[in-house]
């Protein structure tokens, strides 16, 4: 199977970093079939909309719904198995929308391999319709760590340099680890560096500080962790590494005041930064950029 060589043409460049908010907002996740977001990804076409996947469990489905909310429709993954997808992320190669579906909790760190699914985005529905139907595979990627099984529930895409960025849950600190965006059956995942995500003070929620969810904005400078309490935000400089971003002290961008929180994703135009819950009709908090 030929996988698409990696372009950074579609990669956009920052002129200002915006400054991100807690914006107020009545959305909410309202579809029936999605009761546990695990993971949430913009969609790498269009502006103001969401894909989404269920955890451990579920269905092998995409599914898709405006930032407000508004459900419109879920497609099949063929030959895929729902073992535990913790997360989901966009990026765009060589001209082609792909998803990636990130097979990787584990929450006794007793897996062998783990695996992640990379699809090609579903053509999206007309003004009115909603989506059906199933999508194949691309490509997937079974691995391990080097250093041993971990949960996994924070994973995204470097487009620049190719490869998958994993956060581990319940270490501490959390590792960053990489592994090849390219099909394989027994690649490995390697540590890179760690990171903190940690609430300011003492707060009551139980693992406050413990990453479940990762994304990484289009123009690829910037990377933003969602953990039971709040919302991070991690810059990359021009010369910097991920390992280097992540290394840093990240920009504590608030409460979310979520129940479970375990999904976040950057909007397409990187403006706006979305964290989702683990519970059916989810509010989507919203992180906006300030002018």
């Amino acid at each position: 199977m030929r996988v698409f060589a990696l372009s950074l043409l579609a990669i956009a460049t920052l002129t200002a970093e915006p400054a991100f908010v807690l914006q107020p907002s009545d959305a909410k996740l309202t579809s029936p079939a999605v009761t546990e977001a695990s993971g949430l990804a913009a969609s790498p076409s269009a502006e103001g909309f969401l894909w989404m996947v269920n955890d451990s469990g579920g269905t092998p489905e995409i599914h898709f719904a405006a930032t407000d909310g508004t459900p419109r429709g879920s497609v099949t993954i063929d030959d895929a198995v729902n073992k535990d997808w913790e997360d989901l992320a966009a990026f765009t190669v060589d001209g082609n929308h792909c998803l990636l579906i990130a097979d990787t909790g584990d929450n006794g760190s007793a897996r062998e391999t783990c695996t992640l699914y990379i699809v090609r985005e579903p053509t999206l529905p007309a003004q009115g319709e909603t989506l059906s139907g199933k999508a194949p595979i691309l490509w997937q990627i079974t691995f391990s760590y080097e250093d041993g099984p971990r949960d996994c529930e924070s994973v995204a895409v470097d487009v620049q340099g190719a490869k998958v960025i994993l956060v581990s849950k319940r270490t501490e600190p959390p590792g960053v680890y990489e592994v090849p965006l390219l099909p394989s059956k027994n690649a490995i995942a390697r540590k890179i560096g760690t990171t903190a995500t940690k609430a300011p003070g003492i707060v009551s929620i139980p693992f406050a500080n413990q990453p479940t969810g990762l994304d990484m904005s289009a123009c690829n400078r910037m990377a933003t962790i969602v953990t039971y309490y709040g919302v991070f935000l991690f810059r990359r400089g021009e010369k910097e590494t991920w390992a280097d971003a992540f290394g840093k002290n990240a920009e504590h961008l608030g409460a979310h005041g979520l129940q479970q929180a375990e999904a976040v994703a950057f909007s397409r135009d990187g403006k706006s930064i979305f964290a989702v819950s683990e519970k059916a009709n989810s509010p989507i908090a919203r992180y906006g950029a300030e002018d």
